[in-house]
């Protein structure tokens, strides 16, 4: 049996107070949302969302564009707004291989600079950027996108210069620097067995070295089917058994037809458009509206199901118009992977989601797979 959808009682509560003994609540905001400039979607983010994420303004090619450059505008601004409106500010991050300018790894003649030198810099710019905002932010997504699909690590120029060991530094300089903030590692495709395994792997090296880490983040970019339920109840019991805090992080559902083979957050993916993979230009249909907020649904009642490990559950975004996933990983499409309209209203993935808070939704799971009980 599937869901059942709105109801009067739905559509006078709010996420965050559906959710407030279960787990926080966030939303990735940008500077029309944080500055007020946008005062609808600004007013929607206060009134649902009791936690709060940058979605780029502390990236590194923002936040410190040139050497002893720093730009702290945007992010002073959201955390101005964090603070004024009593939401959990979450800091997003610290050191990623992608959106940090080149400058960072390389010396005057262009030539990759050595281990010393790298580390000094990323200590100076996480002693700047954590240090500033220190008392404030509850915790820092300090590493990002670390491991390749297979569950090594990448090859990216923060570990061909530093060595394996950059992921423990950044880890130590972000404690120093502010020595009350949690620290978490993040990444997507942790459903899949050997990300996850390596994750598994990087996290208790860490642990056995000493290093403070505190939770690991399930970017949750997920589609209208993959990955299963099974897998990501899987990978949630599988990081909470470490000892950590367990978040959502990023959660969206693509509804659109993927240009690729794999479910994948990998930013450098990029295709041209064609036929077939724009279809919903006039809007979502009905029974495609159906599965979307069945899909909430039982993503939801998966995640109170882990309520004891999991912290906050936080959607990449506000509103279907301002998703990053109209342009990625194809430019200029319309897709509708939230639970808000392009016009801020709550759709009928709002009151699944809110059902399964109030115990009243029944989980409706593909051939194969066995039902999840809250």
């Amino acid at each position: 049996m599937g869901i059942v959808l709105a109801t009067a009682s739905c559509a006078q509560t709010t996420l965050k107070e559906a959710f407030k003994n279960d787990f926080l609540i966030g939303a990735a905001v940008s500077p029309a949302q944080f500055c007020e400039s946008n005062q609808v979607e600004a007013a929607l983010v206060k009134a649902q969302f009791n936690s709060i994420s940058p979605e780029n303004v502390m990236k590194w090619e923002v936040i410190h564009p040139e050497p002893g450059q720093y730009d702290f505008a945007l992010a002073d601004r959201y955390v101005e707004f964090g603070v004024t409106n009593q939401l959990a500010i979450i800091g997003h991050n610290l050191i990623w291989h992608s959106q940090t300018p080149d400058w960072v790894f390389r010396d005057a003649k262009s030539n990759y600079v050595d281990r010393d030198t790298l580390l000094a810099r990323m200590r100076e710019h996480i002693f700047a950027v954590a240090g500033r905002y220190r008392g404030k932010i509850i915790g820092w997504d300090v590493v990002n996108e670390a491991l390749a699909d297979n569950g090594t690590l990448r090859d990216s120029p923060w570990r061909k210069i530093i060595g394996d060991d950059y992921i423990a530094k950044a880890f130590e300089f972000a404690h120093e620097a502010d020595p009350q903030a949690e620290l978490y590692y993040n990444d997507f495709s942790l459903e899949n067995e050997p990300k996850q395994a390596g994750a598994v792997a990087l996290i208790k090296n860490l642990q056995a070295a000493g290093v403070k880490i505190c939770g690991v983040g399930l970017q949750g970019h997920y589609s209208l089917e993959k990955p299963t339920l099974q897998k990501i109840d899987k990978a949630i019991s599988t990081f909470a058994k470490l000892g950590l805090k367990v978040m959502v992080t990023e959660l969206d559902v693509n509804v659109l037809p993927s240009p690729g083979h794999a479910l994948s957050a990998e930013v450098s993916e990029r295709y041209r458009m064609s036929a077939g993979l724009n279809p919903y230009t006039n809007g979502l249909p009905a029974d495609v509206q159906q599965q979307l907020a069945q899909r909430y649904a039982d993503l939801f009642s998966i995640f109170l199901k882990h309520r004891v490990s999991i912290s906050r559950v936080t959607f990449w975004g506000v509103t279907d118009g301002n998703s990053w996933l109209n342009d990625w990983p194809v430019q200029g499409r319309t897709n509708y992977p939230l639970l808000f309209n392009r016009e801020s209203k709550p759709k009928p993935a709002f009151d699944a989601v809110l059902k399964t808070a109030q115990g009243k939704t029944a989980i409706k799971l593909s051939a194969g797979e066995s039902a999840l009980a809250r």
